[in-house]
């Protein structure tokens, strides 16, 4: 996609959105940019057409076509073009919940990645370009989601053996993970999860650890103590009954885990009184 243009959206309304865009654009003549302290918003650029140089945390790196370059923000850099003709095109981002996805995912320090087909992305591209030329009043909605996706593409593009492997395992444990979310205040046989996932129960518990880095129990409670902390401070119910709308059928067990996991126990949770 050629395009000579560059929208800056302001939506100083919506920026509550977990995904806001602030800039998007492209030249087939990109020229030098040299930011020193780096940019106010995160951005992925693609190169498109032409050969061009990034140059961030020390080293350079020369880019030809099909290659993405993500710039974290405040991100010191360099970029500018190895021929004649640099087609670049890029987007700026950030959100409420930029820095923590980013950071899941892996995403805190420049990187790039170059793939073979990259129509999924120009798709992606395409729509937040249209819907800012045409759409004024919902655009800024409309490209929150599709910044999300732009980033799970960019991430997608260079996913290593590890992280196919482990997408498709948790993939496989989906239907336990919902059932446990949803059927907390049950009791639940792990041999009864280990079904819903088609595999043994030791195989089930082996994949769930190295999935989530705990054991089904300790995902189990952790969910259960999320619903105490909410039955204790907006229900107002006692320890007691809080225990066993949880899943809990003894209290003093309950209690055991709750300061476990909260460092406070359940009715100094339910004062207020800070964690000692």
């Amino acid at each position: 996609m050629d395009i000579e243009t560059s929208i800056y959206p302001y939506y100083p309304e919506l920026g509550s959105l977990p995904f806001l865009l602030h800039g998007i654009g492209g030249s087939r003549y990109q020229s030098r940019v040299e930011r020193p302290e780096g940019y106010r918003w995160h951005q992925i650029l693609f190169c498109a057409d032409g050969r061009g140089a990034f140059e961030y945390d020390g080293k350079r790196e020369e880019v030809g076509s099909g290659t993405f370059v993500f710039l974290p923000k405040e991100q010191p850099h360099i970029y500018y073009p190895l021929s004649g003709l640099w087609q670049v095109n890029w987007i700026a981002f950030d959100g409420a919940a930029c820095t923590e996805t980013l950071s899941a995912l892996g995403l805190e320090r420049a990187v790039s990645a170059h793939t073979n087909d990259s129509s999924s992305m120009q798709e992606l591209f395409e729509r937040m370009l249209t819907s800012q030329q045409t759409d004024i009043l919902y655009s800024g909605y409309t490209c929150s989601g599709l910044v999300y996706d732009y980033i799970l593409g960019f991430r997608r593009a260079f996913a290593t053996d590890e992280d196919n492997k482990r997408s498709r395992q948790l993939s496989m444990l989906m239907p336990a993970l919902k059932y446990m979310y949803d059927n907390f205040s049950r009791d639940i046989p792990m041999t009864f999860l280990a079904q819903l996932t088609g595999v043994t129960h030791q195989h089930f518990c082996r994949i769930f650890k190295n999935v989530m880095k705990m054991s089904p129990n300790e995902y189990l409670n952790s969910r259960r103590i999320e619903e105490a902390k909410r039955l204790l401070r907006e229900e107002k119910l006692s320890v007691a009954e809080t225990a066993e709308a949880c899943g809990f059928h003894d209290a003093g067990y309950f209690s055991t885990v709750f300061r476990s996991c909260t460092g406070t126990a359940p009715s100094a949770f339910a004062k207020g009184t800070p964690a000692v």
